[in-house]
Formats: C-alpha cells, sequence, structure tokens
C-alpha cells in the first residue's frame, strides 16, 4: 500500500511537472520576438541553444522544488517563481544584447550559445536558493 502511495505522489508530481514545463514553453515562446520552433525546424543551431538553455534552466529549479515543496500547491508556486526569474534572465539579456532575437534569427551561434548559457546559470542559482 506505501507503494501504490508513492507511486500516485510521483505520477502528481511528475505529470503536473511536465504541465508546467509545457507552460513555460507557451509562455516563453511568446515572450520572445522570433518563432524558436520554426526556427528550429529549419535548422536554426542557435535558436536551438538558446531554447534548450531556457528548457534546462527551468527544469533545474522545477527539480529542486519538487524535492523541497510540502505540497502540491507549494510545488506550484515554486514552478511560477522558476517561470518569472527565466523571463527576468530573458530580459537582462535583452539589455546587454538588445538585438539578441535578430542575432538568433541571423544563426548566430555565438548569441544562442551565451544565451543559453545565462538561462542554465540562472536555473542552477534559482535551484540552490530553492533548497532552504
Amino acid at each position: 500500500m506505501q507503494t501504490l502511495h508513492g507511486l500516485m505522489a510521483f505520477a502528481a508530481y511528475f505529470f503536473i511537472g511536465l504541465a508546467m514545463i509545457n507552460c513555460f514553453m507557451f509562455i516563453y515562446t511568446r515572450i520572445t520576438p522570433h518563432d524558436e520552433f520554426r526556427l528550429i525546424k529549419d535548422n536554426n543551431s542557435a535558436a536551438a541553444v538558446t531554447l534548450s538553455g531556457a528548457i534546462i534552466g527551468y527544469v533545474i529549479p522545477l527539480a529542486s522544488a519538487a524535492v523541497n515543496s510540502v505540497s502540491i500547491v507549494d510545488y506550484l508556486i515554486w514552478g511560477a517563481i522558476a517561470l518569472v526569474v527565466q523571463l527576468i534572465i530573458y530580459g537582462g539579456m535583452l539589455m546587454y544584447m538588445p538585438k539578441l532575437s535578430e542575432k538568433i534569427i541571423n544563426r548566430n551561434l555565438a548569441a544562442g550559445i551565451f544565451m543559453g548559457a545565462a538561462s542554465i546559470a540562472g536555473g542552477i542559482l534559482n535551484a540552490a536558493c530553492m533548497t532552504w
């Protein structure tokens, strides 16, 4: 019976996590001025690295929230905070590199790698701050 309870908790956190990742990707790709999915389908590595870094940068603190949250509601709140942090990182990068979207559209892999790395670094810091 305890195993079944553990399986139910796993399923709840896992499938809610997948839903939050999909929500993050929906919001993130609407915030950016370029169409990541179209660019990736067009074999644009800069767009792939940028979006992949953002997803990883979101999932790292989401995983930390799953480990440290005390309830599903707590998990959802920390997932929302992780989303906002990733959007802040993107906004900060725009201040540093105002033509980021143009660079990604033009397949500037260096800009894509830098944005992806900033997203992952922000996600790691975010996750560390969630481990109270």
